[in-house]
């Protein structure tokens, strides 16, 4: 199982960026999969998950209506969508695996983070 996340960049406030996160070794909507993040000093935080049963979405609740997760299942392919990034968005992202098709399921595989810096 491998997850290879990209995509990240300097980005001014109010811009946008769209990570990518290429999964191989398991097929993308079996599982849920999930994107988190860490800014210096803070520890990781879950940001949005999509589960594999049904294509549910979860996001933590300050960032709904400016992220948006999906997945593109002919390319086993994990987006996250980015809008009106703020300074405080600054972090590196990693995607992960969860075990089960569930958001609950715990995450048992991590993808290399990919560094989204906000600043003008």
């Amino acid at each position: 199982v491998q997850l290879q996340a990209s995509g990240g960049g300097l980005v001014q406030p109010g811009g946008s960026l769209r990570l990518s996160c290429t999964a191989s070794g398991f097929t993308l909507d079996y599982y849920s999969v999930g994107w988190f993040r860490q800014a210096p000093g803070k520890e990781r935080e879950g940001v949005s998950c999509i589960t594999g049963s049904d294509g549910s979405t979860y996001y933590v609740d300050s960032l709904k209506g400016r992220f948006t997760i999906s997945r593109d299942n002919a390319k086993n392919t994990l987006y996250l969508q980015m809008n009106s990034l703020k300074p405080d968005d600054t972090a590196e992202y990693y995607c992960a695996k969860k075990s089960g098709s569930s958001w609950a399921n715990e995450c048992d595989y991590w993808g290399q983070g990919t560094q989204v810096t906000v600043s003008s």
